[in-house]
């Protein structure tokens, strides 16, 4: 007699598999990722699912947010125009760090958890979770006393 999945079996079985994915990101393209690499894995579709592209734009962009995968139409086959915080445009060495969070949405959606955004990004940099999400709040706390336009 076989035991039904639950909730919880998925919320596992896609952290597992963001964790492998990353790793995957990780062996091809690390052990350093910086702007460079992160422009091929946008174009591997075996990295990113949908066509993703990065824009340095506080568009979308909510109070305090560093980077958003804004889709370019109501189909994800359409693509995603990953919305950067303008300040990080002289920070291009961390826009890996903000873009592979965000990347979980562009190929999960909203299935995708903070926790899956942190296993993935961590994994695919290859660095402890724990050092990946302080990165993230640094990184975050920059963006205190900046302007949408990236101007303090």
């Amino acid at each position: 007699m076989s035991r039904q999945l639950t909730a919880d079996d998925a919320r596992q079985s896609l952290n597992e598999h963001v964790a492998a994915k990353g790793a995957e990101i990780f062996a091809k393209y690390g052990p350093h990722i910086g702007w460079d690499e992160l422009q091929r894995i946008l174009e591997d579709r075996a990295c990113v699912r949908y066509p993703c592209q990065i824009a340095f734009d506080p568009g979308p962009l909510q109070k305090g947010e560093c980077a958003w995968p804004n889709p370019k139409s109501g189909q994800p086959e359409d693509g995603f125009v990953m919305q950067v915080h303008p300040l990080f445009l002289m920070r291009l060495e961390r826009v890996a760090h903000l873009v592979l969070y965000q990347l979980v949405l562009v190929n999960y959606g909203q299935f995708a958890s903070s926790e899956d955004a942190e296993v993935f990004g961590a994994a695919a940099l290859g660095i402890p979770r724990e050092q990946y999400y302080q990165d993230l709040c640094e990184m975050a706390d920059w963006l205190d006393g900046q302007s949408a336009s990236g101007r303090g």
